[in-house]
């Protein structure tokens, strides 16, 4: 099957990118600072800011914003995968079938990935809330705040979102945090919120499916 991709010269997009067979692979610090390696790798040779991201153990979620003059996010994600591949614990890997083994591929992330270019204001807002909001939504903690491995923490340290935000539950399609006030107000695009990370209830944002799914 064929897949089109949405692609737009400066474009902000929202991503999502799954372990193969969903395996648990980021459980621990050491996992996702090879992660963290990884991006600041490939935004050393091809820059683009990571506006928000989340890591759970078996998928991630973020948000970039390209360069005014490039639209190549797919070559970022080949290297970032790549060099994340080439440099993970081997215990990581799981064994490649018979198409892996042929185009001489290792068995760590699935083939493809979720891309939305995010058309305005509110459409950005939307998924960064749920980025942030995403490990509750998944019960591994009961407030962002809680979850280490995302760009939440950079937003509160920047005063862009309240500490108790998420912990009462969301209405993501509103764009308004259920105490009543914005929940966000959009970084300058020379800002780099993320550190890499440092450290039952909405529904998912639309996005255009590029490949398996994730959550």
């Amino acid at each position: 099957m064929q897949y089109r991709r949405a692609v737009q010269l400066g474009g902000c997009y929202f991503f999502t990118l799954v372990t193969e067979q969903r395996r648990r692979l980021f459980t621990s610090e050491a996992k996702v600072e090879v992660l963290r390696n990884a991006f600041r790798h490939v935004m050393d040779k091809y820059p683009f800011t990571l506006d928000a991201v989340v890591v759970l153990p078996d998928h991630l979620h973020c948000i970039w914003t390209l360069p005014q003059d490039d639209a190549d996010f797919a070559t970022r994600w080949r290297l970032v995968k790549s060099w994340f591949t080439r440099h993970c614990d081997v215990a990581m890997r799981t064994p490649p079938d018979a198409a892996r083994l042929r185009k001489g591929e290792q068995a760590v992330w699935q083939h493809r990935y979720w891309e939305h270019w995010l058309r305005d204001e509110a459409d950005y807002q939307r998924h960064v809330e749920y980025i942030h909001y995403n490990p509750v939504k998944h019960g591994y903690v009961n407030r962002p705040l809680d979850w280490p491995y995302s760009s939440f923490r950079r937003y509160l340290e920047r005063g862009l979102v309240a500490g108790d935000w998420g912990a009462g539950g969301i209405v993501l399609s509103s764009g308004v945090s259920t105490f009543g006030c914005p929940f966000w107000r959009r970084p300058q695009s020379s800002t780099r919120l993320l550190r890499l990370p440092p450290g039952p209830r909405s529904n998912e944002p639309a996005k255009r499916a590029r490949g398996e799914s994730g959550e």
